[in-house]
């Protein structure tokens, strides 16, 4: 969302016959293609790799990678060799659609995990439904992408190829909201949201549910993601006797508005969702975070008995980049494409179909597993059933959990 420069559209792969092998052998059409190891069936990541949020899209892009790698160890589908072809979408929504069309161009990718920013999955929906291939993204938070744009009202889902392990913002924020005023007894919000997808939504359905709850809105602001200078936001929310302020955003944004915030002299906490749920915020904000607050999806990670093996193989696979916040759920969204991928190889007597994609859409609103995060399932509308959430504090420079739970109704 910050760096404009483009992804430039890889070339089509050229199509033609392949020859039928025994091991692992698939019927013509698209779908995988003929190596000395059977059939290779690659799946797609995208996510912001390089710029401000790349320390998520890294995380994820790992956690996909480790999860093939796991598969392709155990030979968990009989004759077919997964590997990842990882896109930088630099967070934004031009450059998501050109690598959706970048991976609809390539036969051999028969679904794809991402990406990180609700926003750019609206980019990114239309072209793969168009050519039937799946999307599991254990990021997007935006309800609009599963439920429609009137989804308060009506709900209804606009693209079957699409699927998220994360749960969204229409529990999120009225998680947060329920937190604030019945757990930490803040009363009056100032409330700050980016303009974007993400973040506006988010900051929305934050607000329904604290006014609900019979908490006051102090002031709103909408800020210019582009800049660093929030002083004069910070000046009002310093005036407007907020107690709290909930902003609707990620960390490159709120590290330095939390430092802006506390230097007019408003020491209250700075609150948000997963997006900023990241040590990176920590980083930018320095001292001035300690006892700011976000929530992010599910259990933390560290503390799931599911999560174990997942910690400590990706600790020893060697990855630079930690997983950050999505890790778990890019392992889990990694693993679904590969059951469905599974699935229909077994219903095809040990092959892949010619319309391997459209199967494997179709496989994928059955899919459920015991994964990384807990148990795996997508309901009507291809979300999680899992809705659990968390909150975390900054405490001695770290995040800390300090309540998981669902919301309430």
């Amino acid at each position: 969302m910050r760096q404009r420069s483009l992804i430039a559209i890889t070339a089509a792969l050229a199509a033609g016959a392949l020859t039928l092998t025994a091991c692992g052998s698939r019927d013509e059409g698209n779908g995988g293609s003929d190596t000395s190891d059977g059939i290779k069936v690659v799946i797609g990541v995208d996510a912001p790799l390089t710029g401000d949020l790349s320390a998520m899209g890294l995380g994820i892009k790992n956690s996909a990678d480790l999860a093939v790698k796991t598969a392709n160890k155990d030979k968990y589908v009989e004759g077919i060799t997964f590997e990842i072809d990882a896109l930088d979408d630099q967070a934004q929504p031009s450059s998501g659609q050109q690598n959706a069309v970048s991976f609809v161009a390539n036969k051999d990718l028969l679904g794809v995990v991402g990406p990180l920013n609700s926003g750019v999955a609206e980019s990114m929906q239309k072209v793969f439904d168009d050519a039937k291939l799946v999307e599991v993204s254990p990021a997007n938070t935006g309800p609009t992408l599963t439920q429609g744009a009137d989804w308060q009202t009506k709900k209804v889902r606009p693209y079957k190829s699409y699927f998220r392990t994360a749960t969204t913002d229409a529990v999120q924020g009225p998680f947060a909201a329920q937190y604030l005023y019945n757990d930490a007894k803040k009363k009056k919000v100032f409330v700050i949201d980016d303009k974007k997808t993400y973040g506006a939504g988010l900051a929305a359905t934050f607000t329904n549910e604290f006014k609900k709850l019979g908490g006051e809105v102090a002031g709103t602001e909408h800020i210019n993601p582009e800049t660093k200078d929030f002083s004069a936001v910070a000046t009002k929310v310093k005036t407007s006797g907020a107690d709290v302020v909930y902003y609707g955003g990620e960390y490159p944004q709120s590290g330095p508005l939390t430092k802006q915030i506390k230097a007019a002299g408003a020491n209250i906490p700075v609150v948000g969702g997963d997006g900023m749920y990241d040590p990176e915020y920590i980083k930018l904000g320095g001292t001035a975070s300690t006892g700011d607050l976000a929530t992010s999806v599910g259990a933390p990670v560290e503390e799931l008995p599911s999560a174990k093996d997942f910690v400590a193989n990706y600790k020893a696979e060697g990855y630079k980049d930690s997983y950050s916040a999505y890790g778990g759920y890019s392992y889990d969204s990694t693993w679904a494409i590969i059951e469905a991928v599974k699935k229909v190889v077994e219903d095809n007597d040990g092959k892949l179909p010619k319309d391997a994609r459209a199967k494997i859409t179709e496989a994928m609103q059955n899919v459920a597993f015991d994964g990384v995060t807990g148990k795996v399932a997508f309901d009507e509308y291809g979300d999680t059933t899992n809705k659990q959430l968390t909150v975390y504090q900054v405490e001695g420079g770290a995040w800390k959990a300090v309540k998981s739970g669902t919301l309430a109704d």
